[in-house]
């Protein structure tokens, strides 16, 4: 079989690097991508020592002609088809809503709402050229249910939510899946600067992410993967 194409965004640490080097285990031609490009090389070249094939895309979510021209090339990599694609760049903060002034508001939507709407719809013909395309969107619990001084946040994970949900029915008939993935607190550098009293040292850990995203890959294409928690 050829070897699985995947690309990771927020691909530079935490979740998105541990996803990255898991499929590299497996031989994976992975793009990693991030704005950070110190970053992604070491990821690059932990992914070649895990025994994948790796390439750094320096591109920003947050802006479409970023997005496209980042894309051009990791799809010459890829040779234009995607079998996996990972909506995992984002952004956080805590602060409730009379806190929250407009420009913290659509920051927080640009990098997880906008963000993922940019590349997925880059993506689309080569996921589908694919025949075996998933698409995983890395969600939170926050986008199930809400959580006080995090209204910003909730907002743009609900919505992340739904763009998956409405594009798996769209994605259905090119037999291309949509799995958004619900991670409770997780230790990455995301929390670094968050204010809070985060026990770090109980939280799930990216690579329990990056087993469920694995896990779910492998499964039967008639297998029900429509909403991933991490336990």
């Amino acid at each position: 079989m050829t070897a699985i194409r995947v690309l990771v965004t927020g691909g530079g640490r935490g979740i998105g690097r541990a996803i990255a080097l898991r499929f590299a285990r497996e031989g994976a031609s992975v793009v990693v991508a991030a704005r950070t490009a110190t970053e992604i090389d070491k990821v690059v070249a932990e992914i070649e020592r895990a025994g994948g094939k790796g390439m750094a895309a320096q591109f920003d979510v947050r802006e479409e002609q970023s997005v496209a021209a980042g894309m051009w090339r990791a799809m010459e990599f890829l040779g234009d088809e995607v079998d996996v694609l990972v909506n995992n760049a984002g952004v956080f903060h805590v602060a409730p809503l009379e806190e929250t002034d407009y420009e913290r508001w659509r920051w927080m939507f640009l990098a997880n709402v906008d963000g993922p709407y940019f590349v997925t719809k880059e993506c689309l013909p080569a996921l589908k050229a694919s025949g075996r395309g998933h698409v995983f969107n890395i969600s939170s619990m926050a986008g199930k249910r809400g959580y006080a001084g995090n209204t910003a946040y909730c907002a743009s994970k609900y919505a992340l939510r739904g763009f998956g949900d409405a594009l798996r029915e769209e994605l259905r008939p090119a037999s291309v899946r949509v799995s958004p993935v619900y991670p409770g607190s997780t230790n990455t550098g995301i929390f670094d600067g968050v204010p809070g009293n985060w026990d770090r040292s109980k939280m799930k850990q990216p690579e329990d992410v990056a087993e469920v995203i694995w896990k779910a890959w492998i499964s039967p294409r008639d297998a029900n993967v429509d909403d991933l928690e991490v336990n």
